[in-house]
């Protein structure tokens, strides 16, 4: 064992690369707040962020040297804690998310809320909304959520689009790219069903027809089952192959 940390006060621990958020439980007006080295357990910096008395704490996050603080129906906070310097943003423009996930390729962070995906950077200003990546399910499930190595795509289980015959029940994959928000790639349902070929048999006892639509309906059952309530979504890069998994294994 390198270390251990035992404070009966901390109540929540943020990792980043390299270092570790230690959030104490709240004294007064404010919430001490220590960044360790995870490599160690060093303290590299112990200080104190002044809060509004009597109102929630939404989230603390931690992204490298930046420090995201929202409480309930407040702005939110962007602190550099290497020089105190503070951005807000207003309340009405970046309302509490139901997840996050930094891009620290990009130094930008996602935000997820009802269904709906933006980008946002440390100064407060949102750099992508989305123009098709309405998600399936409306508190972010981040298991149906892949981004690429290079973060410049999201590949995310989504609501079909209503005019999809063969979408009642099922989701679609939506591929988009980040730093734009265009919707590149749409995996649906439909997307399966084969084109059928006219027949060049003579016989009128012909069987090709029937074995076509057989085959038919059994491609397009199957991108339909892999399409049905997905619990679980991974791309391969090196093989770029999408796999899914659902509620029924």
């Amino acid at each position: 064992m390198l270390y251990s940390i035992s404070d009966k006060n901390v109540q929540e621990i943020k990792i980043s690369p390299g270092i570790m958020l230690l959030i104490f439980t709240k004294v007064g007006g404010h919430v001490p707040l220590k960044i360790l080295s995870i490599e160690d357990g060093t303290v590299l910096k112990s200080f104190s962020h002044l809060l509004h008395r009597n109102k929630k704490v939404d989230f603390i996050e931690q992204f490298n040297e930046k420090l995201l603080v929202k409480q309930e129906n407040e702005n939110l906070q962007i602190l550099d804690v290497r020089n105190s310097e503070l951005t807000e943003v207003s309340k009405n423009e970046f309302m509490t998310p139901s997840a996050f996930i930094f891009l620290y390729e990009n130094q930008l962070f996602l935000t997820f809320r009802n269904r709906t995906v933006a980008v946002w950077n440390f100064r407060g200003e949102l750099v992508t909304s989305f123009e098709d990546h309405l998600l399936w399910h409306p508190d972010c499930n981040t298991n149906n959520i892949y981004i690429t190595s290079d973060q410049d795509l999201i590949i995310s289980y989504c609501k079909a689009d209503s005019d999809d015959p063969l979408s009642e029940g099922n989701g679609s994959i939506n591929i988009s790219n980040i730093l734009t928000g265009k919707c590149l790639a749409k995996i649906r349902a439909s997307n399966g069903f084969p084109v059928e070929k006219q027949c060049s048999c003579c016989d009128v006892e012909c069987g090709c027809r029937s074995k076509v639509q057989s085959s038919s309906s059994r491609i397009r059952s199957t991108v339909a089952e892999a399409l049905e309530d997905i619990t679980a979504l991974f791309y391969d890069e090196e093989r770029n192959e999408i796999y899914t998994g659902n509620r029924y294994g």
